[in-house]
């Protein structure tokens, strides 16, 4: 006995109209609420214990960004100063001039993340 094209189409339609039910019945399947509310507990009652090794005094960390900030402007001033040595003076240093670049770029994204995590909600 052979299967016709359109049998098979018809058996397949079927087949995934019961996978579509099956999938909906368990998805819908409902959860035990007390369940659910022990797992939200923890998060909610989650107490926030901060480590002595974490904290560091406002005037360290205005240092720290101080200090990033001075290696930052040099970083900006040899990236220039090496495009400069390139394009007017036709010095072969592509090389560090991208490194400076590179460096510049990172150090900038640091010391943003940086003081946006120290400082944001001004504190």
């Amino acid at each position: 006995m052979a299967i016709k094209n359109g049998s098979i189409v018809t058996v397949s339609s079927s087949i995934f109209v019961l996978f579509i039910a099956l999938m909906t019945m368990l998805v819908a399947a409902p959860v035990k609420a007390n369940e659910s509310q022990q797992v939200m507990q923890g998060f909610v009652n989650k107490e926030h214990v901060v480590s002595e090794h974490v904290l560091i005094e406002t005037r360290q960390k205005h240092q720290i960004l101080f200090f990033m900030g001075i290696t930052l402007l040099v970083l900006i001033f040899a990236t220039a100063g090496f495009g400069i040595a390139m394009a007017v003076f036709g010095k072969q240093v592509f090389v560090p001039h991208m490194i400076c670049a590179g460096g510049t770029v990172f150090l900038a994204m640091a010391h943003a993340v940086t003081a946006i995590v120290w400082f944001f909600p001004f504190n």
